[in-house]
């Protein structure tokens, strides 16, 4: 079969599984085919458990100068194979991820209010024909996107090397074998035009570099143990009845050592021990949540389920409220569900439209915090915000939220002069699908977790 490589060349395929791969000729045969740009030769190798074992199988046919390799086999018993990938200067030794058809569509978006366990970049170790794979599976909702490219450092950032796989659901999906934890990402995005836009992280990132890099990194929830049983398994509490004092406090400015803000880990013999002699039962940390702008004190956040890591690595907050609820210190989270910034690496028109902001200026743009408003009345929108808090609740055992800019996501007529805003359909100034979200809030929350708080600005 003749294949247009032009797709593959500009970045621009959005089925790529369609004709790289293992593709099987119906009659006991297969095509092997696979892509690997600037590639001078490459050579199929049986899968070992152990790439050192080079046993070359045969070498493949360079059947285009960009470089598209492919090899048929008259006899194909389902057996999966590495590649002996030579460039010019260095030799890899590789597992095609466009094998791996089964790791594929192995989800659903809409199906929980937990969806950062199907979207985003998750560790994936997996015994397959007998031998173990480990790697990165890929996913991102975006369904207005032409074509999607994992970039990252195990790809020297070449949107050429890792199209995804385009789905009826909007799900864009990728498995990467050997991909490790703490790997930089990106996503490579074509709008629907082709265009392409400024390389956008992960709405699901469990951590994202400080600037210039902006880049996510591969991290594994699974990795930490807990220490707080006995905090966790307290049984039930009212806080309407139970006596509260919050001590909150931006932890960027808190303390400094040597001009540098203390880390998550600093934090735990200096910050609790503070709390715990002021008689304090609770700390409510302003934005934890990763943002760009320092001065925004994180009241601005792109990585919604990431960590700042100003002040250390998701790990090292786990560990911060391990300890915390060692001393019996609740933890409190400001959240900030009520809007967005527009830097162009964050959620602002993610795959070339207005995703997950309004789309009309009146509804969508905050005038006093030149910021995006999220768009409360589209399912993929607040199952998004929804699962975010369930996120920390669930990873980072925090005890409560408390919800910023509450009153700006209730009326739609907040901040604005006579004219620039839209009612809604009764004539009123209610955002009735922020509230009905902060109910669905609410309700979720509790029913997981109801010893948790949420406080409204």
């Amino acid at each position: 079969m003749k294949v247009n490589t032009e797709s593959l060349q500009f970045a621009c395929c959005s089925k790529p599984f369609d004709i790289l791969g293992i593709i099987p000729d119906g009659k006991g045969g297969a095509t092997v085919r696979c892509w690997f740009p600037n590639a001078v030769n490459i050579s199929l190798l049986p899968w070992h458990d152990t790439p050192k074992k080079l046993e070359i199988i045969s070498q493949l046919e360079q059947v285009d100068q960009n470089g598209l390799f492919e090899l048929y086999l008259k006899e194909y018993d389902g057996e999966l194979f590495r590649y002996r990938v030579a460039y010019k200067d260095v030799i890899h030794t590789k597992l095609d991820p466009y094998q791996f058809s089964d790791l594929r569509f192995n989800d659903s978006f809409f199906d929980t209010c937990r969806i950062y366990y199907h979207q985003g970049a998750h560790i994936v170790q997996k015994t397959i024909q007998g031998k173990d794979v480990h790697g990165v599976r890929f996913s991102i909702y975006a369904p207005n996107a032409r074509a999607i490219s994992v970039v990252g450092d195990f790809n020297d950032w070449d949107g050429r090397m890792h199209p995804m796989q385009s789905s009826n659901d909007g799900v864009w999906r990728l498995f990467i074998p050997d991909v490790e934890v703490g790997q930089g990402y990106k996503y490579e995005i074509k709008n629907r035009h082709g265009d392409v836009l400024p390389l956008k992280i992960d709405p699901f990132a469990f951590s994202v570099d400080q600037f210039p890099s902006f880049a996510c990194r591969v991290f594994d929830h699974n990795r930490y143990k807990w220490h707080d049983d006995n905090w966790q398994n307290r049984g039930p509490i009212d806080y309407l009845k139970e006596p509260i004092n919050i001590y909150e406090v931006h932890l960027g400015s808190w303390n400094h050592t040597d001009g540098n803000p203390l880390t998550y880990r600093q934090l735990i013999y200096q910050l609790i021990p503070y709390v715990k002699e002021m008689g304090y039962t609770h700390i409510e940390l302003m934005p934890i949540s990763e943002y760009p702008f320092d001065g925004s004190w994180g009241y601005q956040p792109v990585g919604m389920f990431a960590p700042t890591s100003r002040y250390g690595s998701p790990e090292d907050f786990k560990t911060f409220i391990d300890a915390c609820h060692q001393e019996e210190i609740g933890v409190i989270l400001d959240w900030v569900p009520a809007h967005f910034p527009t830097d162009t690496h964050g959620l602002t028109e993610l795959d070339g439209s207005k995703l997950y902001e309004y789309e009309d200026p009146r509804k969508g743009w905050h005038p006093d915090w030149n910021s995006l408003i999220y768009d409360y009345g589209r399912e993929h929108v607040c199952r998004f915000l929804i699962s975010n808090a369930i996120y920390w609740f669930e990873m980072f055992h925090i005890d409560g939220i408390r919800v910023d800019a509450v009153a700006s996501m209730l009326y739609l007529d907040y901040a604005r002069q006579d004219g620039e805003w839209i009612p809604n359909i009764d004539g009123g100034n209610e955002n009735y699908e922020a509230i009905s979200f902060l109910k669905r809030l609410n309700e979720t929350i509790y029913l997981n977790y109801p010893n948790a708080m949420t406080i409204a600005e």
